[in-house]
């Protein structure tokens, strides 16, 4: 079996399934485990991943209208490691490779027929569909079963944990800061889970567009930036888009002292075996009276950073 992997959490998945060692190739994002770094790169962007997060929307835009896909899959290498597997998704084509790029490569000029596997996580139910259907097709179901049933007993842990004091904290998600883009697919079931008041995005809908007039008037009792692709750095960085607002320092949560980063690129967007830490992650920032706060500089931070 050799598996090429043309998206981040299906790597994980991968890897969580003890088939890490059949892997042979990956995405340019597969980063975690750490050792995938090693592994041969699948794929590369059309467009430069460096800037603001206005350049970058604009690139997005521009190379999905000019070339009808974000990136390019690297024919001459899926033909040189003939992989039997290649995992991909048809969830976001803005996110990863979709199954359409995959079939154009394979349709070109490549010899054997390695089975497709789409993953489609646009809800919490479906993340769990994926893993099963990653372990059915490299023919380990009852490892897929084990591993679910591991994950979503720690879920189940977490959740039994949020205090169920009758009120409801609100919490807006914030899955990009120019323009801004409210979190949505399965952060919003995350943030129900515990007992929150998600403000923002629908469960099991792609993420939408939203303005700083609809975020100031919710009066949101929290604000979490988890932009996608972004890591903490990052994101502290591009806070300036929020901060630099009129009125920014009048908000509940920053008068509060309730704003804060999350690691979008390792956890929150990525729909995969951490998804469990996602939820751990929200699960402090929300309770922080509550939970003790575990993945704080991993996973989350609280903003401090200045006002307009």
């Amino acid at each position: 079996m050799r598996i090429i992997s043309l998206i981040a959490s299906a790597t994980e998945i991968v890897h969580s399934l003890g088939l890490g060692e059949f892997q042979v190739g990956r995405s340019h994002e597969c980063d975690y485990p750490p050792c995938v770094a090693a592994l041969p790169v699948c794929t590369r962007p059309k467009f430069a991943v460096e800037g603001s997060s206005r350049e970058i929307d604009w690139r997005v835009k521009t190379a999905l209208q000019d070339a009808a896909a974000v990136y390019d899959v690297l024919e001459d290498v899926l033909e040189r490691l003939q992989p039997t597997h290649i995992v991909t998704q048809t969830q976001c084509e803005v996110c990863a490779v979709s199954l359409t790029d995959v079939e154009r490569a394979l349709s070109h000029r490549y010899g054997s027929r390695p089975i497709v596997i789409a993953l489609e996580p646009n809800a919490l139910g479906d993340i769990w569909k994926d893993i099963a259907r990653v372990a059915e097709a490299c023919g380990v179901p009852e490892r897929g079963a084990s591993l679910l049933d591991s994950l979503q007993a720690r879920m189940c842990e977490i959740v039994s944990q949020a205090p169920r004091s009758g009120t409801r904290p609100r919490v807006a998600c914030i899955e990009w800061l120019e323009p801004l883009m409210a979190a949505g697919n399965w952060v919003p079931e995350l943030v129900g889970m515990l007992g929150a008041e998600n403000l923002f995005g629908g469960a099991g809908r792609h993420s939408p567009w939203m303005n700083w007039d609809a975020l100031a008037a919710s009066g949101a009792d929290a604000i979490i930036a988890m932009p996608c692709g972004f890591d903490l750095k990052r994101t502290r960085e591009e806070m300036y888009w929020l901060t630099e607002h009129a009125g920014w320092d009048q908000l509940p949560a920053v008068r509060n002292g309730r704003v804060y980063l999350a690691d979008g690129n390792q956890y929150l967007n990525r729909p995969g075996p951490r998804i469990v830490e996602s939820l751990r992650i929200l699960a402090e920032v929300i309770y922080p009276e509550t939970f003790a706060p575990t993945l704080a500089g991993q996973g989350w931070e609280r903003y401090c950073g200045g006002t307009a």
